[in-house]
């Protein structure tokens, strides 16, 4: 058995026992070593319940991770306060930094002042990334010149060991400044132009090749949800162009922040320059994972939709969509991002004109898309992350299906039906209505015939359908305008309504009768019942 790091000694005990075993070649015993430097020699362990105590105690070693990270917190935060500061506790970096300590000490040093003229999310970067600093903040969010770090040894003179970490943040902090400086030298738009000599992907040409297909996609996308078309173009012109800086050269995870920060000083002196420009360049790549923010502008929403939709249109049109769990564009990520977008900011967008709008960018520049179906299959694709998005939140799948059947293409009137339909399912009358329309399904699937679309009055014969018949016209018209204006809760709400006439039908009336006419006739009224439900979502599906 290999190891990077190989095993030195086993501690084994049943209850508190001794329990001889030998593993990778070592023998085990009862002792265990503490800190290495504090507490060097053998400890004797005797009971497995005060293992963590004469551990602590005896070796200065925390063995609980929680223990130690709530240690860590505790002495950040009151490290912080000191000095009238917050800490910025990233819960990634706060648990690397718990795996890498066994005694941690919390340590206050600083920086030069003069750095904090770098954006400092910069900054923030490579304190947490290189150095796993604790960055500060003061009660605005400013970045303070100061730093927390975790020391694994509670060091005799602690001086020492903060002006160490003093020295080595510096240089990194002084990259930053540099690359910094140099940025300002030219103008956003000729990083940009610098971005034709590097690839999106070789089947769809370069990165500047597809910053000109968001450009126009984001100036159609902005016009359909009201926003400043032209603003949404010349953000999508710049939006890959800090890609190509020194920055984000050294810091990849700044891109967007970069380029927001160099259009905002570029255009500083500027005042008929739209504001939204800069920040749309940053909110771009939002929502970057599951539960995270959304765009803010709605030159940012048009331009961080763009964005997602090439890519996706893209992959799709070269066939290579995402296959088992490999996703190297993140196609998955891109189409639930979009759909949140439309569905949380209630933006009326078609997909599919969406779709394809991106498709005829890709053909006026010239570039083959091979699939032929792209946008059939790029429309399946996403319309399939709708289950995933929805059973997150703890919506059944029945009420999913119900909707689905009916492929809305608008995301936001996707959502609002899926709303009506779980409130719908928890009314007394839905379970008897889901019931009848799986009947009328069925009934009308067996038939055999064209439905006719009128209904003769005249050989309507039971009370109970003469009775239905008037409910649904009077349902027909109270609903068309709740339809028209999308809602569907205060439609679905009038049509329970219909359980008892629709019960008394079906307790009281023969659908086949060997009259055809007649049969034909209460065919149609079982088509304009369902007609009535169809245009929100098929409840049949309800359980």
């Amino acid at each position: 058995a290999s190891f990077i790091r190989p095993i030195h000694w086993i501690t084994s005990l049943w209850d508190n026992q001794s329990l001889p075993i030998t593993l990778f070649g070592v023998q085990s015993n009862c002792s265990s070593y503490g800190h290495r430097v504090h507490a060097p020699n053998p400890i004797k362990i005797t009971s497995i319940k005060t293992y963590s105590h004469v551990l602590k105690e005896e070796g200065k070693v925390i063995a609980s991770f929680h223990k130690r990270q709530e240690s860590i917190t505790e002495q950040v935060k009151a490290l912080a306060a000191s000095i009238n500061a917050t800490a910025i506790l990233d819960e990634n970096l706060l648990n690397e930094v718990t795996a890498l300590v066994e005694w941690p000490i919390a340590l206050l040093g600083n920086f030069d002042q003069a750095f904090l003229e770098v954006p400092q999310e910069a900054l923030i970067s490579s304190m947490q990334e290189h150095q796993k600093y604790f960055p500060l903040v003061d009660d605005k969010g400013t970045l303070l010149p100061h730093f927390i770090t975790i020391s694994n040894i509670d060091s005799h003179d602690r001086a020492q060991v903060i002006s160490g970490n003093e020295k080595v943040i510096r240089p990194r902090l002084a990259d930053a400044q540099f690359f910094f400086k140099q940025d300002q030298k030219k103008p956003l738009i000729e990083f940009s132009e610098q971005l034709k000599t590097v690839t999106f992907q070789h089947q769809l040409g370069s990165v500047y090749n597809k910053t000109e297909r968001i450009a126009e996609l984001s100036r159609w996308i902005a016009k359909q949800i009201g926003s400043n078309g032209e603003s949404a173009y010349e953000a999508g012109k710049l939006c890959k162009a800090d890609l190509a800086s020194n920055m984000v050269g050294e810091f990849p995870e700044l891109q967007g922040i970069m380029g927001m920060y160099y259009f905002q000083l570029e255009h500083a002196s500027n005042q008929s320059i739209d504001p939204d420009i800069a920040t749309a360049l940053k909110e771009q790549y939002l929502p970057k994972f599951a539960g995270d923010e959304l765009p803010n502008t709605l030159v940012g929403t048009a331009l961080s939709i763009a964005d997602k939709m090439d890519t996706l249109v893209g992959i799709f049109g070269i066939n290579q969509p995402p296959s088992g769990v490999k996703d190297p564009f993140g196609l998955r990520r891109a189409s639930l991002g979009i759909l949140r977008i439309c569905i949380e900011k209630r933006l009326s967008i078609d997909l599919k004109a969406l779709i394809d709008k991106s498709i005829s960018l890709y053909a006026d520049a010239d570039i083959a898309l091979d699939n032929q179906n792209t946008q059939e299959e790029l429309f399946n694709f996403m319309f399939s992350r709708y289950r995933t998005f929805y059973q997150s939140q703890g919506i059944e799948t029945d009420v999913i299906q119900s909707v689905e059947q009916r492929q809305p293409t608008v995301p936001h009137d996707f959502d609002a039906r899926i709303k009506a339909v779980n409130q719908f399912r928890k009314q007394p009358e839905a379970r008897s209505l889901s019931e009848a329309n799986k009947r009328v399904h069925n009934i009308l699937k067996k038939s055999g015939t064209t439905i006719q679309s009128e209904i003769d009055q005249s050989l309507l014969q039971e009370a109970a359908e003469k009775s239905l018949i008037r409910e649904i016209t009077s349902a027909h018209d109270s609903i068309l305008p709740l339809l028209q204006a999308h809602q569907y809760t205060e439609a679905l709400t009038q049509l329970a309504a219909l359980k008892e006439p629709v019960d008394h039908f079906f307790d009281s009336v023969m659908v086949n009768v060997d009259d055809e006419k007649i049969r034909n006739n209460r065919l149609a009224l079982l088509n304009q019942l369902r007609a009535l439900f169809l245009p929100i979502a098929d409840i049949s599906y309800l359980k």
